[in-house]
């Protein structure tokens, strides 16, 4: 247990800086809902959709790489010096293409300049903060792999916190300032550098600004840094990654083809009084909520990462995958369970405007498919350990094919509810052919009546939940509560023993 403490604390830290610090980026979505219509939110979802399938492409799986080689080496630095020297380079010639065509980007996406004023420069800006995320990578996994945890997640904190802060000022206390809402005798200053027409540039601005303040921060991780080029050892490097940089490319197509897809294939009219534009921004913020998952996933695999590759040649690895996934089951049900049951009271608190509630009922399903996402990482540990990446390049692109499949076939049917159907069909998929041929070349004792149990009783738990409507807050939380506590006693008596509960009952 005490290995798995020490994940735990890991994982801690980590979620620290990704859970903690995005729950108070997502603090935004009431700002932006507040202040912006649907439609014109489209521009940022589409945008930042994109953005994360190009993450993929800027880093190219050399974060991954530059753990396995560094990892196995007496000399991590001459792996750091290689992977960031390539980093530069490739970020600086990406983003040069970007600026390059940036207005030809923005028309393609439908945002001309006649639509969205200043569309062509908020791709720019884009282009720069692709550039210094994946610049950031290597800095970043570095930390990780010295297990300085603690600056790592004060330095994605404070990243967060500026992109947030900026965001207030600029669409609160200077557009309050603007609208004459108070301190109207600021008004001629804040002129200067706030306009109103441009009001959802200033998302991509705190962005870009929070950026360059990140990399300021990473000053001691550049410090020995030098400029390395081994054409041989990059082409390792490269032979190891580039199946990473696949199968990453195919997973955030998987995330993110929703938002992508639901603009062209959503029949006119298919909701009332609603144009597709306004139909994105509703359903990408709904999906948002789905975030508190992918964040949850997303810092066990920041501690995860360095945690597995260092026990690689331990032969109780096994062992220790299955009890790893098994509480990694158990933690993510109750964080669905949880979402799931206050649904009513997060979509209060979240979206302020009452036309963003039109979808919630993807929400569920949402948060389901990114568990499935994150029992697949798990999974798929047996391939990277035995470097067998290949396999890993198979399942990604299985599983986008079926999503882009699904998509195609069912939003026409069932608009944003064929998005997340697809997904969850997709994660489902992918967790099962990854486990068959994991139990073929790496076999783990996976506790499968452990894992079963704890997903089909939360899955009916939420459906009976969602059989009794309940309007009014104040009857509703009373009900889901006494759900979720009912299913907290039956996990105690379930893991009395593990938990050490056992003289209890």
């Amino acid at each position: 247990m005490s290995i798995l403490k020490k994940l735990a604390s890991d994982t801690a830290y980590y979620g620290l800086s990704t859970i903690v610090g995005r729950m108070v980026y997502y603090l935004l979505v009431i700002l932006h809902t507040k202040v912006f219509l649907p439609s014109e939110q489209a521009i940022v979802i589409d945008f930042f959709a994109i953005v994360g399938i190009l993450n993929i492409i800027y880093t190219y799986g050399m974060e991954t790489t530059f753990f396995r080689f560094a990892s196995k080496s007496e000399k991590p630095k001459y792996f750091y010096n290689i992977a960031l020297t390539a980093l530069i380079i490739s970020s600086l010639f990406f983003s040069g293409l970007i600026i390059l065509n940036a207005q030809n980007i923005a028309d393609w996406r439908g945002f001309p300049e006649s639509k969205i004023s200043g569309s062509s420069k908020y791709v720019v800006w884009i282009s720069v903060i692709l550039a210094t995320d994946a610049i950031a990578a290597i800095p970043f996994a570095r930390l990780r792999l010295q297990n300085k945890a603690k600056k790592f997640a004060f330095i994605r904190v404070i990243n967060i916190f500026i992109n947030v802060g900026l965001n207030i000022f600029f669409l609160w206390f200077c557009r309050g300032i603007q609208q004459g809402d108070f301190l109207t005798s600021l008004q001629g200053i804040v002129q200067v550098f706030y306009s109103p027409e441009n009001a959802i540039g200033y998302i991509f601005l705190a962005n870009l600004i929070a950026n360059i303040v990140m990399l300021a921060l990473l000053w001691e991780q550049f410090k020995d840094f030098k400029f390395t080029f081994q054409p041989e050892t990059l082409k390792q490097m490269w032979i190891y990654g580039y199946p990473i940089l696949i199968m990453g490319l195919a997973g955030t197509i998987n995330l993110m083809a929703d938002r992508l897809m639901l603009k062209a294939f959503l029949p006119e009219n298919f909701y009332p009084n609603r144009s597709s534009d306004d139909v994105l921004g509703i359903y990408g913020n709904c999906a948002k909520l789905a975030i508190f998952m992918n964040l949850a996933v997303q810092a066990f695999r920041y501690a995860a990462d360095p945690f597995f590759f260092s026990k690689s040649e331990d032969k109780k690895a096994p062992l220790l995958l299955a009890q790893v996934m098994k509480w990694f089951i158990i933690v993510c049900v109750f964080l669905w369970l949880g979402v799931s049951l206050y649904l009513d009271v997060f979509a209060h608190i979240f979206l302020k405007q009452a036309i963003y509630h039109e979808a919630l009922s993807v929400v569920p399903v949402l948060l389901l498919a990114n568990l499935l996402l994150g029992i697949y990482y798990n999974l798929s540990f047996w391939f990277k350990l035995t470097d067998k990446t290949h396999y890993g390049t198979l399942l990604t692109f299985i599983g986008v094919g079926i999503t882009l499949i699904t998509n195609y076939l069912l939003i026409p049917k069932m608009g944003y509810m064929g998005c997340a159907i697809g997904f969850l069909l997709s994660t489902l998929v992918m967790c099962i052919i990854c486990y068959v041929l994991g139990e073929k070349h790496y076999p783990v004792p996976y506790q499968l009546k452990s894992a079963g149990f704890y997903l089909i009783s939360a899955t009916i738990l939420i459906y009976i939940s969602y059989q009794i409507k309940i309007p009014s807050l104040f009857w509703s939380i009373p009900y889901h509560t006494l759900l979720f506590l009912c299913y907290v006693g039956i996990f105690l008596v379930i893991e009395r023993k593990n938990l050490g509960l056992e003289k209890y009952w």
